[in-house]
């Protein structure tokens, strides 16, 4: 949300830089994330003067060029050379003197002195587009002729010098959605600061709004009143539709708001001013002469402000006239209504919406604008007249017309004020620290909470309505701290605590561990959106549509659904990491994924599935290229390799798992399953290509996933065990043995320790070979085992009866081949 600098000082009198507001802004609770200077006209139009045409002379080399001489309020008059068809003497004009900059669409040029066409230049006399002043380029500019010589332009047309605050708006403070809003917090804060000194916040006062007479009533009916809970409006005739004047439009430009005419732009002025969004129809386009509000039928087509076609859901609210809808109520407007050039009398609109319905309605047709985004958080009811009258009576001073008629409010229920009963105590449990009830009346009063009855140990409160998020006594304390400022607020001395005994394992516990030891590996941890897009899972054997958890209202098509697995969240960070150079990526993510499960019981929860895992991820280089090697890409064993050092770090034993190859799928060109009791646990592989192409990745991608809430539960009955060290020395002894391709690894160590497990300290894999030589359906694993004997030094003869004895059971369980 953007806050003028400049448009605040319309509501609060204060000399202090915007720096210094920033700051006290941010204290507050209205965070500034940004601030930066704003020019109604880029440039500010610096080095640009009022000049006076002295002579004019035709080119003497160009037909189309003018030899000019140019009083600028120097010494000198200048030589500039002038291309306009307009230009005469004793014209008045802005002029660029060498040195100045301008801004225009096709970007800035500065001006030099230069030669054309063989004569000296020393400026530039402009046409409007070149000072960004508007689109015309068909001559100069001629000003008025009373306008003193000299004069800089940035005075002639009142550009002005304004910061714009950039406010990062949490949810619940809707109240500070305005430049009233943000004044009326500034206010506070400086009459708290200067006790000396009060600051009042001051409203534009309408006072003097009447209207002229009743010649054009259009009464209004309200159908739905719990999705409509305030509906006003009057009528204003005989206007004019024309352009803003300019500080209208300096106003709206500096938010970044582009002017469009004076009716709507008045409209959005008084939103940003009061934070009550309002809008304007044609009044003679309200069919029947009357305004109802209502939810139309499901399937009426509607035509948007923007010319879209969108169908009702039967759930809209709609402000329709007795033949069709003409605006989505608190979002956007019909094209069949709205305002033009030729319009001659509008219905005004000020309303008070039920924020779920508008946000329903805002989520579903994926709409959104500032009306949704107050609306949606809850606007203030009782505002709403004010705001009508506040911009009536500018569209009377602006567009002239009249007031025609008497404001229709319908309010059936109105909104109280919200009581709350407010200890002292509870201040000072919250805060920790004391502070003067004077300090706690004068704070809640300059943010417009009355106190309604007083005593020495309590208040009694009365919060306006446009406080929503105001409700409880710890609401109160929040709002007496953020004006009373949290820094003011001593740090103690003592911390207390209690003994808390949590359960075994720990799970935050052993995910810190987890997570260290692959961040000391070189992997970087990522956090993805629980929300995904669904499109991901159409089609999908593995993860299939029908088990993903859909949203009813997303915020937008790309996240409509709760992700079923964290690899797609996975390969979006790749590619954009990839899009910004940065291909080489170690990653890991522990996040919640979501499964929707059929259900025959009673208790739709238990549809509903949620579990935690830990995602791996590697590609491009694993080693960066350097002297000692080149470059070394990342394959499966090296993820296969990290993995298997997860899961000894969590104790749980790689012996008691059964490691079985998954088919080629959608998500994977080749991939294990670590099962565990007849349960997966882990999946490690190669994604396929046709899943990379998806998401436009060209580099090799492998990715893990582990589910971490039966890997802590298998945790559970880890203990860790001393060993002394051993008395006796190992050896070692190499096989090499032909095998069938069907034959693992895996096999050959589980069937070693089955058959010696008293002697086996250890088998390892140092080279694997396969070649057509040996066969096709063949390949050579080369094998050392690490024996020692735990009551004595081994004998050349027991070592050779042990590595006897594998050989005979490898070749009759494996089919080996000893090499």
């Amino acid at each position: 949300m953007k806050i003028s600098y400049n448009w605040l000082q319309n509501y609060i009198q204060t000399n202090e830089s915007p720096q210094v507001i920033a700051q006290w802004l941010t204290d507050c609770g209205l965070e500034v994330e940004s601030f930066e200077k704003h020019q109604t006209i880029k440039g500010g139009l610096e080095g640009v003067v009022v000049g006076e045409v002295l002579s004019c002379e035709k080119h003497p080399n160009a037909d189309k060029l003018t030899l000019t001489t140019v009083n600028v309020g120097k010494a000198e008059p200048l030589s500039i050379i002038c291309g306009a068809p307009n230009v005469q003497a004793g014209q008045k004009v802005p002029v660029a003197t060498p040195g100045t900059t301008l801004y225009t669409d096709k970007g800035p040029f500065t001006i030099k002195e230069t030669k054309i066409r063989g004569q000296k230049s020393q400026g530039m006399i402009c046409a409007e587009d070149e000072l960004g002043l508007g689109t015309s380029h068909e001559g100069i500019m001629v000003l008025n002729k009373e306008t003193p010589v000299g004069t800089h332009a940035k005075d002639y047309f009142k550009i002005e010098d304004d910061w714009v605050f950039e406010i990062g708006l949490t949810p619940n403070r809707i109240d500070g959605a305005s430049h009233i809003g943000t004044a009326r917090d500034l206010a506070a804060v400086i009459n708290h600061q200067n006790a000396n000194q009060k600051t009042e916040l001051k409203k534009p006062s309408v006072e003097s709004f009447k209207p002229d007479d009743n010649s054009l009533f259009i009464p209004v009916s309200v159908e739905d009143k719990d999705a409509c809970i305030r509906y006003s409006g009057l009528t204003i005739s005989d206007i004019s539709v024309d352009d803003s004047p300019a500080w209208l439009k300096n106003r709206l430009m500096s938010i970044g708001l582009k002017p469009i005419n004076n009716i709507v732009d008045i409209t959005n002025f008084v939103l940003h001013e009061t934070g009550q969004p309002l809008h304007a129809f044609d009044a003679d386009k309200v069919a029947g002469n009357k305004v109802i509000v209502k939810k139309p039928p499901k399937n009426t087509v509607f035509t948007t402000l923007d010319e879209e076609n969108i169908k009702l859901t039967g759930e809209d609210l709609m402000i329709c006239s007795t033949k069709e809808p003409m605006c989505l109520a608190g979002i956007l407007g019909g094209v069949s209504s709205g305002v033009t050039k030729e319009t001659k009398s509008i219905f005004l609109e000020s309303a008070c919406f039920n924020p779920s319905f508008i946000r329903k309605s805002s989520k579903h047709h994926q709409i959104n604008t500032d009306a949704s985004f107050r609306f949606e958080r809850g606007s203030d009811p009782n505002i709403t007249i004010y705001a009508l009258k506040r911009a009536a009576m500018l569209i009377k001073e602006i567009a002239g017309g009249k007031i025609s008629s008497e404001v229709v409010d319908e309010y059936p229920k109105p909104v109280k004020h919200h009581n709350i009963e407010f200890h002292y105590d509870t201040l000072y449990k919250l805060a920790g620290q004391a502070i003067e009830k004077d300090t706690v009346k004068n704070i809640l009063r300059s943010l417009e909470i009355e106190i309604i009855n007083e005593n020495s140990d309590k208040l009694e409160l009365a919060v306006p309505p446009y406080r929503v998020d105001v409700t409880r006594p710890a609401d109160i304390v929040e709002e007496v701290l953020r004006i009373y400022g949290y820094n003011n607020i001593a740090i103690p001395d003592k911390l207390h605590s209690a003994i808390v005994l949590s359960p075994k394992p720990d799970k935050d516990y052993l995910q810190n561990q987890i997570s260290d030891m692959l961040s000391g590996q070189g992997f970087r941890e990522i956090m993805n959106n629980s929300l995904t897009n669904f499109e991901y899972y159409e089609n999908n054997e593995e993860f299939k549509p029908e088990h993903t958890v859909k949203i009813l209202n997303p915020i937008s098509r790309e996240l409509n659904a709760m992700r079923q697995t964290l690899l797609y969240g996975c390969l979006e960070t790749i590619a954009r990491n990839i899009n910004h150079r940065n291909p080489d990526l170690k990653l890991y993510e522990v996040g919640n994924t979501y499964k929707l499960n059929n259900n025959n019981g009673k208790n739709p929860l238990n549809s509903y599935n949620e579990s935690v895992e830990l995602a791996v991820v590697m590609t491009g280089l694993n080693i960066n290229e350097n002297w000692k090697s080149g470059r070394i890409e990342s394959d499966f064993f090296d993820l296969k390799n990290h993995v298997n050092h997860i899961i000894n770090k969590l104790g749980v034993g790689y012996n008691k798992l059964e490691i079985t190859e998954k088919p080629k799928s959608h998500s994977f060109e080749y991939a294990l399953d670590y099962n565990l009791d007849n349960e997966r646990i882990v999946t490690i592989g190669k994604v396929s290509k046709t899943l990379l192409k998806q998401f436009e990745i060209e580099q090799d991608v492998y990715y893990a996933s582990i589910n971490w809430q039966k890997t802590v539960e298998a945790h559970a009955g880890y203990k860790m065990a001393y060993e002394e060290l051993p008395k006796f020395p190992s050896v070692r002894r190499d096989l090499a043995l032909l095998v069938d391709k069907s034959i693992t690894y895996k096999q050959i160590v589980q069937t070693a320790c089955k058959t010696e497990r008293n002697y086996i300290v250890k088998v390892n894999l140092f080279d694997v070979y396969q070649d057509e030589k040996i066969g096709r359906d063949k390949k050579s694993y080369a094998v050392s085992f690490i024996l020692r004997d735990k009551e004595k030094t081994m004998t050349e003869k027991q070592i050779d009866k042990v590595m006897k004895k594998l050989t005979e059971v490898f070749q009759k369980e494996l089919g080996a081949v000893i090499r």
